[in-house]
């Protein structure tokens, strides 16, 4: 194999496998990227077995043909060369990547030993907004647990309806739910009946590596889901992750229907004050403490060894007066994803979930329930 390469090209698409290469592994040609030359472009392939992406850019063709290379260490090559060609070709005694007076032979490992993957199967491809969808991964990528050994909450549950998607994520301790409309809804599937709801769990690793692709290119996303893997067709790019097994909590069940208590924030003074008086919490639980009063919520924190603190929000309410303690962290989470200028927190007593929603127009219905501590 021998071809010639734009130096950003080949930058560009070596960069968005970084996330899916793992250094550290015992199976030696995952951290290998397969290089496929062809025609007037190089295609390219990475996986871990659970995510893979595939991808391409526009490359002279001096002699088709396949290789594998570390992608890492190639990456950071490329990274370091200057903006000029770079030439990549493979002998009996390596693979030869060279550009300008740079010169280098980096070892290769057998192509046959690269995994076979999984191809789109042709069943009814749905289209997915893009904006859309990155919203929702925004919104709920960070309430994913990332060590529950109960595997089915290390990934995020999308649910495709004909006319609508929601996106939920649970660690136990909180739940962030975002639905957003599809539009130009009931898309015809491959039989030509009306698509029906699916759902499917999602592994926390693939939605940030999806999150890469949305930043990348516009245009909508193409979404297949198959036997055991799912298929995000993004900018020319196809991201296939395999799909978590299991039965995701029934979450409707968690979110909460008679908190009657009602608070409005604004968004920018509630983010300060928790984050100001978190500094005084204690450093294991974060918690900090809403005394809630007629007019006004005190935002407290207290530890033995670092101190106590307050700040005082005026507040429009005039319900009765009753305190609960939050992790800081989970209220920082949400108040970070939303965009609008005001929230809303809804309770119930003390000790029941409270709900946190954006207030006024973001397009998206998001749902955000937090458990409350008990310190």
């Amino acid at each position: 194999m021998e071809l010639v390469v734009r130096k950003n090209d080949l930058l560009r698409e070596l960069q968005l496998f970084q996330g899916i290469v793992e250094r550290k592994n015992t199976i030696p040609i995952l951290a290998n990227v397969l290089m496929e030359a062809k025609g007037d472009e190089v295609r390219f392939l990475a996986t871990d077995l659970e995510v893979a992406l595939r991808s391409k850019c526009a490359a002279t063709v001096v002699k088709p043909g396949s290789l594998t290379l570390p992608a890492k260490k190639l990456y950071e090559i490329v990274r370091s060369l200057p903006e000029t060609d770079i030439r990549i070709a493979q002998d009996k005694n390596g693979v030869k990547v060279a550009a300008d007076r740079f010169d280098s032979r980096m070892q290769t490992l057998p192509r046959e030993d690269f995994p076979t993957l999984p191809e789109t199967g042709g069943t009814s491809t749905a289209i997915l907004p893009r904006n859309a969808v990155k919203e929702m991964v925004a919104k709920t990528q960070f309430a994913i647990t990332g060590e529950d050994t109960r595997y089915f909450l290390n990934g995020a549950q999308f649910v495709l309806r004909p006319d609508s998607m929601s996106l939920v994520a649970t660690d136990g301790h909180r739940l962030a739910l975002v639905t957003a409309a599809r539009p130009g809804s009931a898309k015809k599937g491959a039989s030509g009946s009306a698509e029906e709801e699916s759902t499917a769990i999602l592994p926390k690793k693939t939605l940030g590596e999806l999150a890469r692709l949305l930043g990348e290119d516009d245009g909508d996303i193409s979404y297949e889901r198959g036997e055991n893997h799912l298929f995000f067709g993004v900018g020319g790019r196809l991201l296939i992750s395999r799909m978590i097994d299991g039965q995701f909590p029934a979450y409707e069940r968690v979110i909460p229907r008679g908190n009657d208590k009602h608070i409005e924030f604004e968004r920018d003074r509630l983010t300060n004050a928790v984050k100001r008086v978190a500094l005084l919490s204690n450093e294991r639980s974060r918690a900090v403490k809403f005394q809630i009063e007629k007019g006004k919520v005190d935002v407290t924190s207290s530890s033995p060894e670092l101190g106590e603190a307050t700040e005082t929000l005026p507040v429009d309410y005039s319900g009765p007066s009753l305190q609960i303690c939050f992790n800081a962290q989970y209220v920082l989470d949400f108040l970070a994803a939303v965009a609008t200028d005001v929230v809303s927190l809804e309770l119930k007593d003390e000790v029941s979930q409270a709900v946190m929603k954006p207030v006024g127009a973001e397009g998206y219905e998001y749902t955000y329930v937090i458990m409350p501590m008990r310190i």
